[in-house]
């Protein structure tokens, strides 16, 4: 571990593996699922249109990106800072048993479908694996242990089951408990915390801020300036981070921050990141 992704005191040592769970992306177990499923417009994160379900003209036959070392200076600054959480090989390999949408055309569409829908219950896996790795949240951790129990359980349903799956009724069950997990561990922090939920924030200037416990669940940071600002034990779930800056920032502790969330942002080699997290490469 390097020194500038000093480990919180506030974490557990034993803490469920995100290995063992599959929520790293694996792109080679993957039938390019992102790159055809999920739509996207032509934007400063995308260089054409494309429909869910037509493959990106970028994606090669063996299910490779043809552009991959190329995609930011050719436009597709947006795929190198999505991630599914695993969710891609999920699907291609458990929930198709590894029979591909070229092969086997009659599943495309099933397959597109059941996607989204499981790259949203990797990535509520992810917080909640989090969550259990937070000391101060110890009330809650049978109920999370119990929640992430329910939905790696419901990964493994069915293709049929998962299209039909009210995804948004047990993110809502999943989301009160990683806002309890973050009520308590933001109490830890000395005085009044900020309370910046869902806030505009977009361009703001935010350069030295204390944002130390901060509610920023959601919030608009696109193109902030947080330059050398304090966000550890920040709540940043859902925080649109896109283009902030985020030089010299301390990011210590910061609770449901994603490897996404970075790579969209601007940082530095003084940006101080949580253990769990990498610096992007192109920082």
């Amino acid at each position: 571990m390097s020194p500038d992704r000093a480990q919180s005191t506030d974490r557990e040592q034993s803490i469920p593996d995100i290995v063992d769970l599959g929520l790293q992306s694996d792109c080679g177990s993957c039938f390019g699922l992102c790159c055809v499923a999920l739509p996207f417009a032509a934007s400063a994160d995308f260089a054409i249109d494309k429909d869910a379900g037509r493959p990106c003209p970028n994606l090669q036959t063996d299910f490779r990106c043809g552009i991959h070392t190329e995609l930011r200076p050719r436009g597709f600054s947006g795929c190198t800072v999505f991630d599914c959480f695993g969710a891609g090989q999920k699907v291609s390999q458990v929930t198709f048993g590894g029979q591909d949408w070229r092969q086997a055309p009659g599943t495309a569409r099933q397959m597109f479908d059941v996607f989204p829908v499981m790259r949203q219950l990797h990535e509520l896996l992810w917080y909640l694996a989090e969550a259990l790795t937070l000391r101060p949240a110890r009330p809650v951790h049978a109920d999370l242990r119990a929640a992430l129990e329910k939905t790696e359980g419901l990964t493994r349903a069915g293709a049929q089951e998962l299209t039909e799956l009210d995804v948004a009724a047990h993110r809502g069950e999943v989301n009160a408990l990683l806002l309890r997990t973050s009520e308590l561990v933001r109490a830890t922090v000395p005085g009044r915390k900020k309370e910046r939920r869902g806030a505009d924030l977009m361009g703001a200037r935010l350069k030295g801020a204390n944002l130390q416990g901060a509610n920023l669940r959601g919030a608009y940071l696109i193109a902030a300036d947080l330059q050398g600002a304090d966000l550890r034990t920040a709540d940043l779930i859902g925080a649109d981070l896109r283009d902030a800056d985020l030089r010299g920032a301390d990011l210590t502790g910061a609770i449901f921050l994603t490897q996404a969330q970075l790579n969209a942002a601007r940082g530095d080699a003084a940006t101080k990141l949580p253990a769990a997290l990498n610096r992007p490469a192109h920082w």
